[in-house]
């Protein structure tokens, strides 16, 4: 699979300032750019920004940002799952996960989040692909927004929505660990039957290794 990037630019307008959302970067292209102190929701902002673009530099990697001039105030990463994740043990190149989505505060409540998910989807390529999203209340900042866990479920809902993704069932233990964990899932129009098979059979795999135990 040859993982082909088309780029794509948008502009935001906001209360303040204007917003160019744009990508997929790569890794030369984001080093142009500075990243926003306040983007720390997984790591120290310096660290983050090198994870970004490492991410970029991976043949099937993707980082949309929303930037301010030359500052990164927001991005959202897609990239092969991770190797100790259930969603990787199908080793199916045409499976990407939505990583990571941040926006700094100040730019909260213009739909940058949406922004970014949609620009991503404007390339044609996407539609070779099933595209994930694991949701965890835990990862979610109630603290700072003052909304409830099922309050900002139905934000992220909405917001993976502008995508076309959409919930799920699947049997993974730690989404079934709290009734508002999801998972979110598109499938694009030239995914093959078999490999949406093969995507159903990681969604229920518990079910799946309980049965052949069984026999």
């Amino acid at each position: 699979m040859e993982h082909t990037k088309s780029f794509f630019q948008r502009k935001l307008k906001t209360d303040t300032n204007d917003l160019i959302i744009e990508g997929p970067l790569t890794s030369d292209e984001l080093s142009q750019y500075s990243f926003h102190e306040q983007l720390t929701a997984f790591r120290p902002p310096k660290k983050q920004f090198e994870a970004i673009k490492g991410i970029a530099d991976l043949p099937e990697g993707r980082i949309i940002v929303a930037r301010f001039e030359g500052t990164i105030v927001g991005y959202v990463t897609y990239l092969h799952p991770d190797p100790l994740e259930r969603w990787a043990e199908g080793k199916m190149e045409n499976l990407i996960e939505l990583g990571a989505i941040e926006v700094v505060p100040g730019f909260r409540g213009y739909r940058v989040g949406s922004q970014l998910i949609e620009v991503s989807m404007l390339d044609e390529y996407m539609e070779n692909y099933i595209i994930i999203s694991t949701e965890y209340y835990w990862h979610w900042d109630l603290k700072s927004t003052g909304l409830s866990i099922w309050q900002y479920r139905k934000v992220m809902e909405k917001m993976m929505g502008a995508g076309g993704l959409t919930p799920a069932p699947t049997d993974d233990p730690e989404i079934i660990s709290h009734p508002a964990n999801c998972l979110m899932v598109r499938i694009g129009k030239n995914v093959s039957g078999s490999d949406v098979d093969k995507f159903d059979h990681l969604r229920f795999l518990t079910k799946h290794q309980y049965s052949n135990r069984r026999s």
